[in-house]
Formats: C-alpha cells, sequence, structure tokens
C-alpha cells in the first residue's frame, strides 16, 4: 500500500525524495483537519480524474486500513453529500484551475449541515493539488504503465519486498521518524494485506449476487451504443464496467478500481487551452499580483498547520536540484533552463511572470520536449512508456525524471495559486 514504484523513481533525487515522503506523511497519516479516511477517499476522487489506477488502488488499500466504509468505493452516489460537494471543485483544479472562484469557495462553505471549515477545505485543496501533480508525476515515469503489466514496464524496480527504497539509497537524509514507521509498516504488512483481502473478498461475494443482474443489464445497454463512440472512450480511457471498486482477482492478488469512472461526474471535462479561453473567463493569472512567497504561504500554514513549510521545503528542493548536465546538453545555465520549463509550464494554465521574456522558451525547449511536458502536466492519461524512451535521447534517466519532478512541482503550485487566491478572495 506505499508508493514504491514513485519513490524509485524519486530515489534517483533522494534529497527531494526526502521532502516527499515528509509531506505525503504529514498530508495523509498526522494530525489534520480531516478525518484519515476522508483523505484517502478524496485522493482517490483526484487520481481518477486522470484514470490514474496506480493512486487509485494505492488509496483503496489505506482507505479500508483507515477504517472506511467499503461502500464509500462502490463510488460518488454512496458517499456523504459533503464529500461529494468536492467534486466540482476537483474536477476545475484537476483541468482548468483558472476557473475556481470564490463563488465555488462560499458554496462549500455555507451548504449548512453539510458546510466544510476553512481548515477543512484547505486540507481537501492541498490534497487534491498533490494528487492530480502526481498523477503526473506517475505516467510521467512509468509507473502506470509497469502496475499495469505486474511491474513489467519499461521502468525497472530498484529494490524489492518491503524495504523502504530510501533505506537503500546512498545519501538519503530520510528522517528517523520516517524509517521507524517503514520498518513498522513492513513488518505488519503481510498481516495487514491478508486481512484486507480476506475482507474485500467478502464484500465482493456479498453484493457479487444482488448485483450481477444489475450490471449484465447495464453492460448489455452500454454495449448497444458503444459503436459510435470508441475512439472517444479510448481517449478518455473509461472503463464501462460496473460494480464495486475493489476486488480480488482468481490468484487472491489485490486488485482494484475496476471502473474509475464511478469516482467522477462529467468525465469528458478535461483540459482546455488557456488561450482559447472565452472572453468572460478568468483574466491571465499574475505572479506580480499573488504569489507562493507572499500570500499563498502564510494562509495555506495559518489554516493548516505547518503544511506551508512542507510544500515550500519541496518547492526549493526541486529548485535547487542539480542540472548541470542537463542543461548543458542545451545550451544554457542550469537556472535558466530549469525557469523555462516552470514558466512553460506555469504559461499553459494562464499563470505569468512579468519580468520573464517567454521567447526564451521557444529557444530553450526543443518541440518533442514541450509536447511531452504539455502531455504529462495537462492530460498524463494520455502519457506512454514509449514517450519516456522515445523522447530527450541525449538525457540520463535521472535527468528525465529530474524534468517529471519540475512537471509535479510547478503543477501543484498552480493548483494551489489559483484556489488560495479564491480562497482569500472569499475571505476578504
Amino acid at each position: 500500500g506505499r508508493l514504491e514504484a514513485v519513490t524509485q523513481q524519486m530515489g534517483y533525487h533522494p534529497q527531494y525524495l526526502d521532502s516527499f515522503l515528509k509531506t505525503q506523511h504529514y498530508l495523509m497519516h498526522m494530525d489534520g483537519p480531516l478525518p484519515f479516511d476522508c483523505r484517502h477517499y478524496i485522493a482517490i476522487m483526484a487520481a481518477a480524474r486522470h484514470q490514474c489506477r496506480y493512486l487509485v488502488n494505492l488509496h483503496v488499500l489505506q482507505f479500508l486500513r483507515a477504517g472506511g466504509d467499503p461502500q464509500w468505493l462502490r463510488g460518488l452516489e454512496f458517499i456523504p453529500p459533503k464529500l461529494r460537494n468536492l467534486n466540482e471543485i476537483n474536477k476545475i483544479l484537476a483541468h482548468r484551475p483558472w476557473l475556481i472562484t470564490k463563488e465555488h469557495i462560499e458554496k462549500l462553505l455555507k451548504i449548512s449541515e453539510w458546510s466544510w471549515s476553512l481548515a477543512e477545505l484547505v486540507h481537501a485543496v492541498v490534497l487534491l493539488a498533490h494528487c492530480h501533480a502526481l498523477a503526473s508525476f506517475v505516467f510521467g515515469c512509468g509507473c502506470e504503465q509497469d502496475e499495469g503489466l505486474g511491474g513489467r514496464g519499461s521502468l525497472k524496480p530498484l529494490s524489492l519486498g518491503n524495504q523502504c527504497f530510501c533505506e537503500a539509497t546512498a545519501g538519503n537524509s530520510c528522517s528517523q521518524e520516517l524509517l521507524r514507521i517503514n520498518r513498522k509498516r513492513s513488518l505488519d504488512s503481510c498481516m495487514e494485506l491478508d486481512s484486507l483481502r480476506e475482507r474485500m473478498q467478502r464484500i465482493h461475494v456479498e453484493t457479487e449476487g444482488r448485483d450481477e443482474m444489475r450490471l449484465l443489464q447495464q453492460d448489455q445497454e452500454e454495449g448497444e451504443g458503444q459503436g459510435a463512440e470508441v475512439g472517444v472512450q479510448a481517449e478518455h480511457c473509461s472503463d464501462p464496467s460496473a460494480g464495486l471498486s475493489p476486488f480480488a482477482d482468481t490468484d487472491g492478488e489485490v486488485t482494484g478500481a475496476t471502473n474509475l469512472a464511478c469516482y467522477m461526474q462529467d468525465p469528458d471535462f478535461g483540459y482546455q487551452d488557456f488561450a482559447r479561453r472565452d472572453e468572460d473567463q478568468t483574466q491571465v493569472f499574475r505572479v506580480q499580483d499573488y504569489s507562493w512567497e507572499d500570500h499563498g504561504f502564510s494562509l495555506v500554514n495559518r489554516l493548516y498547520s505547518d503544511i506551508g513549510h512542507l510544500l515550500d521545503e519541496k518547492f526549493r528542493m526541486v529548485d535547487g536540484l542539480q542540472s548541470s548536465a542537463m542543461a548543458k546538453r542545451q545550451g544554457c545555465e542550469p537556472s535558466v533552463f530549469k525557469r523555462g520549463i516552470w514558466n512553460y509550464i506555469h504559461c499553459m494554465f494562464g499563470i505569468r511572470y512579468d519580468d520573464y521574456d517567454y521567447a526564451e522558451v521557444n529557444q530553450l525547449l526543443e518541440r518533442m520536449l514541450k509536447v511531452y511536458i504539455k502531455t504529462v502536466t495537462c492530460y498524463p492519461e494520455k502519457t506512454n512508456s514509449e514517450m519516456f524512451d522515445r523522447f530527450w535521447k541525449q538525457f540520463k534517466h535521472s535527468e528525465k525524471v529530474h524534468v517529471n519532478l519540475l512537471i509535479l512541482e510547478a503543477r501543484m503550485q498552480a493548483e494551489l495559486l489559483y484556489a488560495l487566491q479564491a480562497i482569500t478572495q472569499y475571505m476578504i
């Protein structure tokens, strides 16, 4: 139930891995405004927007470990209205964050008995942005393909078994607390997994009988109308099957998430080029008016204690990663190359820096690199392992991972800027 494939890739940059693991652990397992089961369900909702089975399956397991109601895993219709009301900002943040307004925030905070507190909403927003961005990394580095092929994808695991990857990585400064937690989990994970398998198998068996006829009828109805829509369905990676999300396969292995569509509404809503927005939509977001350093950090840290420091450390860590060889291949200084990637990603979300010459982007980033970055950032579910292997042949594997880390953090900060600005406007 851990992010082993992800940490194996991030392990090429152990200092960043340490910062990422601390943030991930704090968001999911430390004291905070949201109940633990709700945190994992929100993560499921976020990952489902990009059809990221790797993250959905991970959080389905952790949701049950946290004592979550198995019925919730049947889809949004089976969860409390308070959680279901998050669907709109989940959808917008994942694909067109510039559409977030103070009205979205007000609606969530003022719905009588199902209202959110500001602290809860900030926690939820950080979780959504974290999981959307992590889905980009999962697809960008091929972790989703490896998961789907049972670990036989193009990116081979670097460690085996239950060992925490950061323990096997030279030079990693992983904190003692994280090491202790991972060692404890490695000792009891076998018993927990056996218990989960039995529980999930029991759930499946209990519901299989009464759901069988309904599912067959749904499949038949959907099958009749599928012929003309095959291309569209393939593009959105949708799965017409239905039923309980987690189940045990014939080998007894926990799989899960047979139908990711049950965790989202309006599946056709996706990224749209910011430059093609309607005139009455949100104007360009200028960092000089609202920035992470001057505005977002203080707000998020005040409403969700200490998370601002962890996020800030992560943003600074990815900016400080060494990229001299990567920049040299592009014929520029490391800081110039990294800023070009970062600003290009923010530009796709309508975020502009007045002090930056955007003509540099076309000079620094070759066309194929830009295509890759845009795909991983805006519609990561369309990324495949061949794209990772074929693009940037002059880059080392660790350098490709570095670029994916830049995508992860730039995307997350972009979502947070829009959401926190909307919260600030609501408060004012």
